[in-house]
């Protein structure tokens, strides 16, 4: 698994998925709902960094982990009306699994350490 943190990988997809958006015509609501998706990731896990509480903690990182799910299913959509090409949609796909890993180990580690 990479060793850069969540923040470091979602700030990594957020560009990558924006300069491929730039290039996107004619898909507005598609790239629009993928970019507030993907933005939102690395923004909830930073917003965690800050959180008041475990329970807090938990909450932001798994607001994170339903956005990188969102952030697959926009991919997908884009790939399947063939406004990405099969090469960009799996390496943006796996980015977003390999954050999807590690917050999911986050989450549970946090809830782990809650009892």
């Amino acid at each position: 698994m990479d060793n850069k943190t969540i923040k470091e990988l979602a700030i990594e997809l957020t560009v990558e998925i924006t300069t491929v958006c730039d290039n996107i015509k004619g898909r507005s609501v598609y790239v629009n709902q993928l970019l507030r998706a993907c933005s939102s990731i690395g923004a909830n896990s930073h917003e965690a960094k800050y959180a008041q509480s475990r329970a807090d903690f938990i909450h932001k990182m798994e607001i994170a982990l339903k956005e990188t799910y969102e952030t697959e299913y926009w991919l997908e959509v884009l790939y399947k009306v063939k406004s990405l090409d099969a090469g960009v949609y799996k390496e943006l796909n796996n980015k977003c699994g390999t954050i999807r890993r590690k917050l999911i180990a986050s989450i549970t580690t946090a809830k782990n350490n809650q009892k």
